[in-house]
């Protein structure tokens, strides 16, 4: 092992070893804000030092010196089948023998999309991007060419991406960094979007109401988990589709964490299908990228079609549709059928119970939320009593007990959520043996939680 001889790192010099995840971190900070490339990486909810990672298999990632864990991260969702699945491995060794990249159109994208569209039939028109939030930016765009209205309507605690206008009570990154909203985001800009409390229909009836003329559309997390998970009320997401409707407004649905990752047609098909409504767009991610960067806008044809080159709606990007990202996407989808659902469905039902059930037999006050198969923890009286239903529940919780529970599962080899506001992830790798190890960690976890003193 070489070490750098003194804690200056010289630009352009290469990191020639990883002894430990403290060294790493070290060496990062000198070279990266915060020392992480995404905010939530840097345990600033929990505390410590985060764990650098160097591979990934099935159900188990390892870190720099060598320990494997329990993943219940799974890159933030795009894991469903699990780390480094052979036959997705394969399509994109050989996408990449074919070529990096080319800037110009593939069969492979137009058979992604397809995928997409067959599992999503409202889907009617879908343009591929390489971000979330680059999918929400361009929808907001369409909404507003499409209505030649302004206002934006989203909800307080709802994550669409870190686009300027969406970043108030933003959940996620923004709530694990206790900030309002962020620098840099202009009043004017700000102005252009109305923040109402999540699953309350009367707010957003009344917001309608005073400015109804100047809203181009209403943004909601199919499901939310940026806040935790905080799962849409029976009938909440319908009315939104009435009102917006009876408006004129657009209604945008993002499904960029649970678009087919709780089923296969994501949030939409376990709700909308069934009882006959449809968003006008969609804006999807994570999962249609099998764990390289692909997302999506979708939706209706006639708004689709108001982008360039067919319409006066600019959106591009070169890595657009990218050959070996849309194949890793194409293979993950092909294979996450019926069985794999119900394997990562049964899996999320176990561990909910084993999670739940361990915190109460240790005493400790909690909500246990789920939207399919994704789930989180909320601490508290109140949570226990009523659950969460918004931003504020989720707020007022104990979140403090969280960073111990978090430690006493790491040092045990399970690698949850660096934060109380994230949503918990299994795939269809996480068999019996594997939800076993967890199992075992969570009596000492939840004991950790219990004994945990909240901040003076």
């Amino acid at each position: 092992m070489t070490q750098v001889e003194d804690d200056t790192v010289a630009p352009g010099n290469a990191l020639a070893w990883t002894a430990t995840s403290e060294e790493a971190f070290a060496h990062a900070t000198a070279v990266i804000p915060g020392g992480v490339n995404s905010p939530v990486r840097a345990y600033r909810s929990v505390g410590g030092t985060p764990r650098f990672l160097e591979s990934a298999l099935g159900a188990y990632v390892r870190d720099v010196e060598g320990r494997d864990y329990v993943d219940l991260v799974g890159s933030w969702g795009p894991a469903l089948l699990g780390h480094a699945h052979p036959q997705v491995v394969e399509a994109v060794q050989q996408a990449a023998a074919r070529g990096l990249g080319f800037g110009a159109p593939t069969t492979t994208e137009v058979e992604l999309v397809d995928e997409i569209r067959d599992r999503v039939p409202v889907a009617e028109r879908v343009r591929l991007v390489s971000t979330g939030t680059e999918a929400v930016m361009t929808a907001l765009r369409l909404a507003r060419a499409w209505t030649g209205r302004d206002k934006i309507v989203k909800f307080a605690g709802c994550y669409h991406g870190h686009s300027d206008s969406l970043l108030a009570e933003a959940g996620s990154g923004i709530a694990t960094l206790a900030l309002p909203g962020s620098a840099g985001v202009t009043a004017a800009v700000a102005a252009e979007t109305i923040v109402v409390p999540y699953n309350d229909v009367a707010a957003l009836q009344a917001v309608f109401d005073e400015h109804g003329a100047s809203i181009a559309a209403v943004i909601t997390e199919a499901a939310p988990a940026n806040m935790g998970v905080v799962p849409p009320l029976p009938g909440f997401n319908r009315e939104l589709r009435r009102i917006t409707q009876h408006h004129d407004a657009v209604l945008i649905q993002d499904e960029v964490l649970t678009g087919f990752r709780v089923g296969r047609a994501g949030w939409w098909g376990l709700e909308g299908a069934s009882e006959q409504w449809a968003p006008d767009l969609l804006t999807f991610g994570k999962v249609i990228g099998g764990g390289l960067p692909v997302a999506a806008v979708a939706g209706r044809a006639d708004i689709m079609e108001q982008l360039a080159p067919v319409g006066p709606v600019y959106q591009a990007g070169t890595l657009s549709g990218n050959p070996v990202a849309t194949a890793a996407g194409l293979a993950t989808l092909r294979l996450a059928d019926a069985e794999a659902y119900a394997r990562v469905d049964a899996a999320a039902v176990h561990l909910r119970r084993a999670v739940t059930g361990a915190l109460a037999e240790a005493g400790v006050p909690h909500a246990l939320q789920w939207a399919g198969s994704l789930f989180s923890v909320v601490f508290g009286e109140q949570a226990a009593a009523e659950g969460a239903r918004d931003y504020a529940c989720v707020q007022a919780s104990e979140h403090w007990r969280y960073g111990p529970f978090f430690h006493a599962l790491l040092e045990a080899g399970v690698l949850a959520p660096p934060s109380p506001f994230e949503a918990w992830f299994v795939s269809a790798a996480h068999d019996e043996t594997v939800l076993d190890q967890v199992i075992e960690a969570l009596p000492a976890a939840a004991q950790a939680a219990a004994e945990a003193r909240a901040p003076e």
